[in-house]
C-alpha cells in the first residue's frame, strides 16, 4: 500500500512562558493513498499543530513525518519550502484569495511563484477553472463572487500543481449549509477520482461526509476508524465537467 502521508509517534513541544507545552505527545496515524479523512478534537486536542506539521509549516520534536514516500522530519526550510510548492495543496477557511488579482490569475498563483506560468500550464489552470463550475468567472475578482464561488477557486489553486494530497483546513467554516454542500460534493468528487484529502474540521456533520475520522484529544490519537455511518457522496455531479486531474504541468 502506498501512502499520501505517515504520522509516526510525532511529539510537538513549545516553550510558553518558561514552561514547555507537549501540543502532540506520540501521534501515530498512516493516509493512503486516495483516502479522504477528516481530523477531529476538541479545541487543545492538537489539530492546529497536527496541521501545521502535515503542511509543512513546521517540524516535530521528535517522531516521523513521511510524506508521498519523503521523510520530511528534518527538512531545511528551503526543502520545506519546495514539499509546500509542489506536493501539497492548501485549502483555507478564509479562502486566502489575492483581491487585485481575477479568478484565474488566482489559481495561476503557485506556477507564478515557481516560474511554471507556460501556456500549456494556463490551459490547465483554464480546466481547473471549469471543473469547479467558474468557467463564466475566470475575469471576476473576488470581491465579485459569493464564498462558494471564493472556496471553488481556493479548491481549483489547490489542485493547479497536482498535490500528493489536498490539507483542507476547515474548508466549509465560513459557507451557509448549502454551499457547504456544494462545496463538499465537490471535494467529494475531487476524492472519486483519485485525490487524496486530509480536512480538519470541527463540524460533526462535515467529518460524517469522509471516509475516516482520526480523533486527537490531548495530543493524542484517540481513535482512528473507518466511517461506518458516512453519508453517501451526492450522485449528481452535473455541476462538474469531466475534466480529470493531470500530472506534468
Amino acid at each position: 500500500m502506498k501512502f499520501a502521508a505517515q504520522f509516526h509517534h510525532v511529539v510537538k513541544e513549545y516553550v510558553l512562558d518558561g514552561e514547555t507545552v507537549r501540543a502532540l505527545r506520540g501521534a501515530t496515524f498512516d493516509v493512503p493513498e486516495g483516502d479522504y479523512v477528516a481530523i477531529m478534537g476538541p479545541s487543545g486536542s492538537g489539530k492546529s499543530t497536527l496541521l501545521n506539521l502535515l503542511g509543512c509549516l513546521d517540524r516535530p520534536t521528535s517522531g516521523t513525518i513521511m510524506l508521498d514516500d519523503c521523510d520530511v522530519s528534518r527538512l531545511s526550510d528551503d526543502e520545506l519550502s519546495e514539499i509546500r510548492a509542489s506536493r501539497i495543496g492548501f485549502i483555507f477557511q478564509s479562502y486566502n484569495l489575492i483581491p487585485q488579482l481575477t479568478v484565474i490569475e488566482n489559481i495561476e498563483v503557485p506556477l507564478y511563484y515557481q516560474g511554471r506560468l507556460d501556456p500549456a500550464a494556463r490551459r490547465r489552470c483554464i480546466e481547473l477553472a471549469q471543473m469547479v463550475g467558474l468557467e463564466h468567472r475566470l475575469g471576476h475578482r473576488p470581491t465579485q463572487l459569493s464564498g462558494g464561488q471564493q472556496q471553488r477557486v481556493g479548491i481549483a489553486r489547490a489542485l493547479v500543481n497536482d498535490p500528493a494530497f489536498i490539507l483542507a483546513d476547515e474548508p466549509t467554516g465560513n459557507l451557509d449549509s448549502q454551499t457547504t454542500e456544494d462545496i463538499l460534493a465537490v471535494l467529494e468528487e475531487l476524492n472519486r477520482r483519485g485525490k487524496t484529502i486530509i480536512m480538519v474540521t470541527h463540524e460533526p456533520d462535515v467529518g460524517q461526509r469522509t471516509k475516516r475520522i482520526v480523533r486527537l484529544r490531548d495530543g493524542l490519537v484517540i481513535s482512528d476508524e473507518i466511517n461506518q455511518h458516512r453519508r453517501p457522496p451526492r450522485t449528481d455531479t452535473s455541476s462538474m465537467p469531466a475534466v480529470a486531474p493531470q500530472a506534468g504541468v
